[in-house]
Order: structure tokens, then sequence, then C-alpha cells
């Protein structure tokens, strides 16, 4: 390997970590910006928001943008922009600007991980993807990781704008490295076709809508918001719309045809149940962890840490095994069945688990990762090339975001009903006509010191125990709503099985160096 082509490499590794990192790093801030910029939860949510929601529009046309603007004015562009917004992001006086900044910033960073996953990919014989794969997945896989960690860290520290600033010399050392070893493909024309305004109108709707639906669903009750229901409304008759008219133009943004092949759908299903997995548990998980046993976000991330590294330290195995098995639905299958095995581990959680059994857990979830991303986009992508390879890319990344974003709306969805309704179940037999709950009261009352009580700034032990007894109650419920998520998403993922059954290789493989 040339040593432009580990340039190359490192160049897009170095983005992707970018864009990634950058998607959760905001998490851990948000009470902090609340407070500095004195806005609501729900105001400042938008700033989470606006980024997801530009970057689920670009990711589908990014291979589109780069054909017709040339891939290394539009990679180094978007780069550029990224690093110019998140500075911007950081110095921003408002709310409303900060909101403008980030969506900015999402639209220039949806197109640096599929142009990077295509940009690694390139640099190897088709012989070889699994590498490619496995140098692209680590950085995928580490950078929700290390976000929370990171932003935990730096606002603590050096409050929420350090955590924009900090992408400036990053950003440059990756512009710099990138103006000298990125080159448009020497085989590849530019698109000079006509642009499909309408099919770009439409593709913005319906994708941005159903974004923002899946992304402030929970927190505006659903079809109870006007909004919400509009969202939806416009998002169905776009994105229908949008499929009947791409089918038609001359020059499409999307080639829908690419649906027709089975190992298309197989792909994006398979990815999208991906993303569903990987952003729920990063969802539901640090709940638990809060809710159970009061962690912090540092300490949250810091848990995350070890069954990331693993998953890092198996990528380079697997992506050898794709090389040499025969059949590399083998290892997605053994990656699905890990799922369902951290899923099921996940069934025995309770305020008595221990961390280390947490972690057992994370370990099963780092290993099943390691063997469900790389064999998936090693053999989707190593079917296609050149424009198509960057087409089918930018499909795969767009669908693990909305799995994902499903995943996280439904678990949030079910989460606070569920606890709704196991808090009422429970609480209907607390009463004094129960002696085991008398029995917990009276011990409760018991064991606080009126001592104690006046220091906690209650009345009597009576009003101790009873918040006490409350709080219990809430936990208990809690737990068992997860209990029942846990349950729902081990019958949701058992259907990317069937995906397997569908995903049938070419005799003759494509190369994949000739990409976007």
């Amino acid at each position: 390997m040339t040593l432009t082509s580990r340039l190359i490499i490192f160049v897009a590794v170095l983005a992707s970590l970018l864009e990634i990192i950058d998607t959760s790093i905001v998490n851990v801030a948000i009470p902090t910006m609340m407070g500095n910029l004195g806005a609501t939860l729900e105001d400042v949510s938008m700033v989470i928001t606006g980024y997801t929601v530009a970057n689920a529009i670009v990711l589908p046309l990014s291979a589109w943008l780069g054909e017709r603007i040339g891939r290394r004015n539009y990679y180094l562009g978007c780069i550029s922009i990224f690093t110019i917004t998140s500075v911007a992001c950081g110095l921003a006086p408002n709310l409303i600007s900060l909101i403008i900044f980030r969506i900015l910033q999402g639209l220039a960073g949806g197109a640096l991980l599929p142009t990077s996953q295509a940009l690694i990919y390139e640099q190897f014989p088709k012989e070889k993807a699994g590498i490619a794969g496995a140098i692209f997945g680590m950085s995928v896989m580490v950078g929700p990781t290390l976000g929370p960690v990171l932003g935990g860290y730096l606002t603590d520290n050096y409050g929420w704008r350090s955590i924009f600033n900090i992408n400036l010399p990053i950003g440059i050392l990756t512009l710099f490295l990138g103006v000298i070893c990125i080159q448009d493909r020497t085989n590849g024309v530019k698109n000079k076709t006509d642009l499909d305004v309408f099919g770009l109108i439409l593709l913005v709707l319906g994708v941005g809508c159903l974004q923002f639906l899946l992304e402030r669903g929970q927190a505006d009750d659903w079809f109870e918001s006007k909004l919400i229901t509009s969202a939806c409304i416009i998002s169905f008759i776009s994105l229908v719309t949008f499929v009947w008219w791409e089918l038609r133009v001359k020059f499409p943004i999307i080639n829908l045809r690419l649906f027709k092949e089975p190992i298309v759908v197989s792909g994006i299903i398979l990815m999208s149940c991906l993303g569903f997995f990987l952003y729920g548990i990063v969802f539901i998980l640090p709940v638990f962890l809060t809710r159970t046993f009061n962690y912090n976000a540092v300490q949250i991330g810091e848990i995350f840490i070890p069954g990331s590294l693993l998953t890092a330290l198996f990528m380079p195995f697997i992506g050898k095994q794709v090389q040499t098995i025969r059949d590399p639905r083998i290892l997605i299958f053994i990656g699905l069945f890990t799922v369902e095995i951290c899923l099921y581990m996940m069934t025995f959680f309770s305020s008595l688990t221990s961390e280390r059994d947490i972690l057992y857990m994370l370990f099963a979830r780092g290993v099943a990762l390691a063997f469900l991303f790389i064999p998936i986009n090693s053999t989707i992508l190593s079917q296609f090339s050149g424009f198509e390879l960057g087409q089918v890319a930018g499909l795969l990344n767009l669908f693990r975001q909305i799995g994902g974003s499903i995943g996280i709306a439904l678990i949030g969805t079910l989460l606070a009903r569920n606890t709704n309704y196991n808090y009422n179940q429970l609480i209907s037999h607390v009463t004094n006509l129960n002696q085991n709950a008398m029995n917990s009261f009276n011990s409760t009352v018991m064991n606080f010191s009126n001592t104690f009580i006046k220091d906690i700034g209650l009345a009597n032990t009576s009003s101790a125990a009873i918040a006490s007894l409350y709080n219990r109650i809430q936990n208990q419920a809690f737990v068992l709503s997860f209990l029942q998520l846990v349950g729902i998403m081990m019958v949701i993922f058992s259907i990317s099985f069937i995906p397997i059954l569908f995903i049938k290789l070419k005799k003759k493989v494509q190369n994949v160096s000739d990409s976007h």
C-alpha cells in the first residue's frame, strides 16, 4: 500500500470520527446549555434534532452530489464547512443561532460518512474488502462511545462551547492532509445532467419530516401534536411521490432501481436492524444506569469503553475472516445470534445487578457488532463499483440512522407508557389493607431518625417513609418496564434473520476499488 493510500485512509477515519462523535457529544452538555442559554429542555433538544435531520437529508444525496460537483471538491468542501460551523456553534451568542449553525453542520457532516467509507474501500482490492470494512467500522463503532466521555470531560472542565471548538484543530489537520492526498476518480466523469429540482425537494421534505417526527414524537406526545401529525402526512406524501417521480425522471438523484437487487434490500434491512440495536442500547442502558445506580454521563461513557475496545480488537480478525470464509452469511448469523444473547442477558438486569454483569453484556454487544458491521458492509458493497457503490453506501448509512431513530422513538414511547402503567398496577397494592406494604412502611419509619428527617427538610418520619416508598415503587415500575422493553427488542430484532436468506452473491464479485 502506498503512502498516499495510507494518508487517504487516515483522512477518512478522522472525518468519520468528526461526524460520529459530534452526533453524541452534545447530549451530555444539554443541562449546562439550558442554564447558560436560559432555555427549556424542549428548546435545547432542537440542537440535536436539527443536526440529525440535516444529516439524514444529505446521506442519500451524497453520491449524487459528489458525482456532480466532483468528489474532491465535495468532500474537502464539506470538511471545511463542518469545521467552520463547529467554531460558529462554539461562538453562538444565542440558541437560535446555535440551532442554525448545527443544521448547517449536519448538512456538511452528512457527506462525511458515506464518502469516507467509499474512500477507504477504494484503497483495497476486492479480496481485502474485509480489512477496509474493519478500518471504517472501528471509527463508526468507537465514535459513539467516545462522544459522551469526551463531552462530559470538556463540559465539566472547559464549558459546553469547548465541545464544538475542539473540532477546529482536528478539522484543519483533516483538511490539510485531504488537500494533499484526495483526488477525483481518474475514470470518473462529473455529472453535468440537469438538476432534478422536484426530486430534491421531495427527498428533503420526505426524509427531513420523517426524521423530525421520529426525533420529536415522544416529546410532543406524537399525534396529539398538530406539528407531528403534519410532519407525518408531509413525509408520507413526499416519499411516495418521490418514488413515483424518480422512476420516471431521466436523471434521478437516487437510482431506486437498485432496490430491485435483493442484496440491496437485504442489506438495508440488516443495517436498519443494526441501527435499531446499536442506538437502542445506547439509549435505554444509560437511562437504566442513571435511574437504578445514579450514574452520571462520564461514568456511563466509561462503562461502554471496554466493550467498544473489544469491538475494535475483533474487527481486524473479522475482516480477515470475511476474506477467507466461503459464505460471509455465517459471520452475519453469528453476529445476529450474539445480539439475541446480549438482549437475553439484559432480561436478568435489576437493581441488584452488579457492574460485572453489565460489562459481560457489553462485551457480548461488542463482539456482536464486530460480527455484523464488517460482514454486512463488505458483502453488500463488494457487489458494486463506481457511482453505484457510493449510492449504496449512502443508503446503508441512511437506513442505519433511520433504524436507530425508530428504535429510540419506539423505546422512548414504550418506556414512558409502560412505566406509568406498571406504576399504577403496583400502587394499587400499596394500601393500608396490604400487610406487606404496611410492614415495609413501619420498618422504614423505624429506620429514620428525627435529626435526619429535619436535615432533609421533611416534617416527620412518616412523611419520609411515604417518600421512600414512593421512590421504591417508581424504581420498581421502571425496572419492570425496562425488562418488558428488552423482551420486545428481542422479538423485533429476530426479524433480521430473514434477510440473510436473500443475500445472493454474484458469481463474479465486482471490485470495490472504483468507488465514489
